[in-house]
This record gives C-alpha cells, structure tokens and sequence, in this order.
C-alpha cells in the first residue's frame, strides 16, 4: 500500500492537470472573448502592402476579428483574396465598407469594416469587395500624385515656357518704367485722398491777463456752467460765414470744443480778476448762489464786408430758486489782416479780452 500511494497521488494531479487545460480552453471558447466566429471572404482590388495572417480586423474602430488567411485570386493575379474570423455578433452587412488602414508609427496595416444597412440572404456569409485603392499606403499615394503632377508638367511644358517668357517680359517693362508707374501711383493717392494723414495743429485761446485790479469783488458764491451753443459750435474746428473751403485751416483745431474752451478762458479770467473769490463749475461748487449762464451765438471769422474775427454771447445771471437776475448781450469783433491761422487766433485772443472784462465787470455789479 505505501509504495502504490505517490503513483495514485501523481496520477490524480495529472488527471487534474489536464482537466484544468480543457476547462480554460472551453472558457476561452466560449466566455473568455473568443466566442462563436464566422468567416467572411475579402477582395481587395489592389496589392496589400504588409498585410499578414494575424491581422487585426476593426469594425467602426473597434476590434473584432483577425486575418485568417492570404492568397492571391486565381482568376486575377492584381487582386488579393483574404479571409478574415469575426465575432458573430458584429453587425456585417453585404454592402459593408472595407478597408486598408496604417495604424501606429510602425504602419501596422489592419482590415477596416465600416456601416452597412443590407441584411445579407441566409447561407453562406457574403463576399465584401474591399474599395478600390484601400491598400494604398500615404507613401504611395504621395508618389501617384507626384507622378500626376510630372505627367501634367510634362504634356503642358510649352505653355509654361511661354508663360514664363511672357512674366519675364512684364517684369522688364515694369523695371524699365519704375518712374512712370511712382508718378502714376503718386497722382491717384493725392486724387482719392490716401496715403499718410496730416498732422493736425491744435491752437488755444489765450486768457487775458490784465484785468486791473479788482474793485469790487463777488460778494456770494458764482458758479459757470457749461455754455450752451447751437450744434455747429459744437466743434474745434475754425467756423467761417459764409461757410466755404478754406484750405489754410485745414489742420487747424481748437484745443477743446467752442463752448467747454470758452467755459474754461472765462473761469480763468475771473480767476486772474479775483482769485479769492472766483466763480467755479458747477461740478465742482456744488449748489453756488448765483450762477452766470452763457449762450454762445457767434465763435467764427465773417467773410463778408471786411474781414474780421467775431464773438457774441448771451449772458443771464440766475440765483438758486432759477429767477433771473439779470441778463445781457455782449459782443466783440477784431479786424483780420491776412486770414490764416496764427492771425486768426492772435485776433481771437484780442476780442475775448474784451468779451471777459466787460463780462466780469457786469458780473460783480449785478451779484
């Protein structure tokens, strides 16, 4: 009994052994991923750069199969026959698309399936027709198309010599006449009014300085809104009446806008009259007893007659409850020598003068 025991014990393990081996084959077979398989045949129309038995088989992507079996078609020694095991459960139709693809950077070719909506006839599985050209690598589609490329430069290299000949002749002509073609450009860039902008000079209205002293000061707190002024002195640019083309302004600019430069001009010139008790924006004094509203009527040269520069305001002074207390017209003009710009202004300055100081003695009267 003790000699015959070891011989039963191997025996039992490999018994076990090799029921084990079956087992893991039934499952692989059955459960493990392998599973009932069916056999498709593949033409491909065209060679099969590195496709090997073993080959993967991808439907939308996603694997199913694998190449089975290689060889070329009797009947068509161009064409490659191909059969390839998939899943039973893939969804291969009689119209679906197959194909050649690269995949990695090695270039591993795999069988490609795409969609597919006719249901084959029961029998045998249908032969799929691979497209025309599915096992074309990049490479070699880079080499058909250069191929293209030379046999059209080919057949057409009279033309191109032609072509070549005539741009050869524009460039000379265009090299020979560069002068002629400068004055061309030149002439239309003036016509339609391009090229580079010109720069615009900008001009201010002096404030007076000498007011006199200050006889009599404001006796409650001023304050000087923004003028009011119809829109067309709403504008730096220089007015003209009648209006017309003054080319010598064309570039000029006041430094603000007609109403918020005189606003300014008049502020400082009560400030050089009586700094202690100058007047302010309304912004900046708040609720002031009294304010000075000025309507601005003329800011222009006037053409007509002798020329000359003209300034007229309107002027109402008003106390907190809005009652007028007073109200007045007051105007200046200054007689132009020459119209230009740095005339214009001088003359400008000199009229404001005027304007701020009549201005500022009725003020201190009326408040």
């Amino acid at each position: 009994m003790e000699t015959r025991a070891p011989y039963v014990l191997i025996g039992s393990f490999v018994l076990a052994a090799i029921v084990a081996v079956f087992g893991f084959v039934y499952w692989l077979n059955n459960t493990g991923g392998i599973g009932p398989r069916t056999n498709y045949q593949v033409q491909f129309q065209g060679p099969v750069p590195g496709l090997l038995v073993g080959a993967g088989v991808l439907f939308n992507g996603i694997r199913v199969g694998e190449v089975t079996q290689l060889g070329l078609a009797p009947d068509n020694p161009r064409f490659v026959n191909a059969t390839i095991s998939v899943a039973s459960a893939t969804p291969v139709r009689t119209d679906t698309r197959v194909g050649l693809d690269f995949q990695g950077l090695t270039g591993v070719p795999v069988v490609t399936l795409e969609g597919g909506m006719i249901v084959a006839k029961s029998g045998e599985p249908p032969t799929l027709i691979a497209e025309a050209g599915a096992g074309q690598s990049m490479t070699q589609a880079a080499r058909d198309a250069l191929r293209r490329v030379d046999t059209v430069l080919e057949d057409n290299s009279g033309p191109l010599k032609d072509t070549i000949a005539n741009l050869k002749t524009f460039s000379d002509g265009l090299a020979r006449n560069t002068g002629k073609i400068d004055g061309i450009l030149a002439g239309l860039e003036k016509m339609t009014g391009g090229g580079a902008p010109a720069q615009k000079v900008t001009y201010d209205l002096r404030t007076p300085q000498n007011l006199g002293p200050a006889g009599k000061t404001l006796s409650a707190s001023l304050a000087i809104p923004e003028p009011t002024a119809v829109a067309m002195l709403q504008t730096q640019r220089m007015l003209f009446s009648p209006a017309g083309d003054n080319p010598g302004f064309a570039e000029f600019l006041w430094a603000d806008s007609i109403p918020k430069l005189v606003q300014a001009r008049l502020i400082d010139s009560f400030e050089n009259y009586d700094i202690a008790h100058a007047p302010l924006r309304t912004s900046d004094l708040g609720q002031a007893d009294y304010q000075l509203l000025i309507d601005i009527r003329r800011f222009r040269i006037a053409m007509e007659g002798d020329t000359r520069v003209e300034i007229a305001l309107s002027a109402r002074i008003v106390d907190k409850n809005g009652k007028v207390i007073a109200s007045r017209i007051i105007e200046a003009s200054e007689k132009l020598d020459k119209v230009e710009p740095e005339v214009a202004v001088a003359a400008f300055d000199v009229a404001f003068a005027r304007i701020a100081q009549e201005l500022i003695g009725w003020t201190v009267q009326a408040v």
